[in-house]
């Protein structure tokens, strides 16, 4: 049975806790030793060999215990589509999947292209959220691709990305001017990567299962163009002021990562992420008009599943994101082509993930690196490892255990998963944030 042990709001933690008998993995580090780690107020204050007789006892009988979990690509929907998710809800989704620190997106009503905004959400984070809240801000105005947003004066805000989200910045003229405007200030401009002409309305992958169905498909190649197009004004900025930063949304196919694999390697300063849908699932998910199993970008085939798990694998991909989409029944039980776009995901990644570790491809510090101190990297912002005098953002993992799925238990107010009664091994059993114990099972 889970608890929550923390009120709404973010607090540091009071007085001393000792968790003892942990297995401290820091994969930044490396540093995997049993042993007890202390947190005084709201800071990790040492680690090892160690005891404290004046603080509080908690018993990690042996299991992992890591930094907090990040995920750098989540729908909130506060404000505007509070029906669906808010900060408070998110907040214990996030908590109960181990997740210490979400970077929520700007499609919120009004859009998050204004500091007042921003403002409203980090107060109602303060108020309402028992994670830690990071804000990515709109690149345009209205998400409307035309008048770039204050770059600088919400980066200056807190802001600690820009992105159109699901409205991919079409025009290419105004992605360099942002690409190359972002320099001043060191500022992430992340993509989701879709020409929306070549997409054409499809709403599930061109492929075997639309031509099945008889629905518009999405093909490849609207992700991998507008890919290869964005990577060709990240050369020319970064060849002009020899800055650039560029990050790619929940990439989806092989041709896209194939051009990610190939900047990286000429130097482009180009990150991206995978969300667990993409390397767990392939388009037959959607089987008979299933639309729990829509998303954007949607499932592929298996080629690019394999491609996108064979990526994360051999260093490709830098983070996993699981692009928390929450919908009411409403907006899912309709006719395919009707359907919204999305899925829950933060009280699975961790599980998801854990398969490639358990299935022998990556070992537990490569693949955790892409759920802490690599994604926080990616966003600018002091988390994701265990040191001395860090937050204590921690999440005790049990990585042996076995269970199923089940989305009507999710603590997201949305259900919508494609993942139900799906087996997976492991999970997190405790979540701390600021010290404080704010989620147990």
């Amino acid at each position: 049975m889970s608890v929550f042990l923390a009120e709404p709001g973010l607090k540091k933690g009071k007085g001393k806790k000792l968790l003892k008998n942990a297995r401290i993995f820091d994969p930044e580090s490396g540093y995997d030793q049993i042993g007890n780690l202390l947190i005084d107020g709201d800071k990790i204050t040492d680690f090892g060999k160690i005891e404290a007789s004046d603080a509080e006892i908690i018993d990690c009988e042996g299991k992992l215990l890591t930094p907090g979990l990040i995920d750098i690509q989540v729908h909130a929907r506060e404000p505007g589509f509070e029906k669906k998710e808010n900060l408070e809800s998110v907040s214990r989704s996030a908590a109960a999947g181990g997740v210490t620190g979400i970077a929520v997106m700007p499609n919120t009503q009004p859009v998050t292209d204004n500091v007042a905004t921003v403002e409203f959400i980090q107060r109602r984070a303060i108020k309402k959220s028992i994670v830690n809240v990071h804000i990515y801000a709109s690149i345009t105005k209205n998400m409307e691709g035309k008048e770039l947003s204050e770059i600088g004066m919400l980066k200056e805000a807190g802001v600690v990305g820009f992105t159109d989200d699901g409205l991919p910045l079409a025009n290419p003229f105004v992605m360099r001017n942002a690409l190359t405007y972002a320099t001043e200030f060191d500022a992430l401009i992340a993509q989701h990567a879709e020409d929306l002409q070549l997409s054409n309305g499809g709403c599930i992958n061109e492929g075997i299962v639309s031509s099945r169905l008889g629905v518009p498909g999405i093909p490849n190649a609207s992700e991998a163009v507008m890919v290869e197009r964005d990577l060709q004004l990240l050369r020319l900025v970064q060849n002009q002021t020899g800055k650039g930063r560029y990050h790619v949304l929940h990439v989806s196919t092989k041709e896209a990562l194939d051009a990610i694999r190939r900047a990286k390697a000429e130097g482009l300063n180009v990150t991206c992420e995978a969300a667990p849908h993409h390397f767990t699932l392939t388009e037959e998910a959607v089987g008979d008009y299933k639309t729990f199993a829509k998303v954007n970008p949607p499932l592929r085939d298996e080629e690019s599943r394999k491609a996108i798990y064979d990526g994360i694998c051999d260093g490709t991909i830098d983070a996993i994101a699981t692009d928390h989409a929450p919908h009411d029944e409403e907006s899912k039980r309709l006719p395919l082509a009707d359907a919204a776009f999305g899925i829950v995901g933060l009280e699975t990644m961790l599980p998801l993930a854990l398969a490639l570790y358990h299935n022998g491809d990556i070992d537990l510090r490569a693949l955790l690196a892409k759920m802490t101190y690599q994604p926080a990297n990616i966003i600018g912002v002091a988390a994701g490892r265990i040191k001395k005098g860090a937050k204590a953002d921690l999440t005790l993992i049990d990585l042996d255990k076995k269970w199923k799925i089940k989305p009507e238990n999710f603590h997201s107010k949305s259900k919508n998963s494609p993942f139900e009664d799906f087996p997976v091994q492991g999970r997190a059993i405790k979540t701390f944030v600021g010290g404080r114990l704010v989620y147990s099972v």
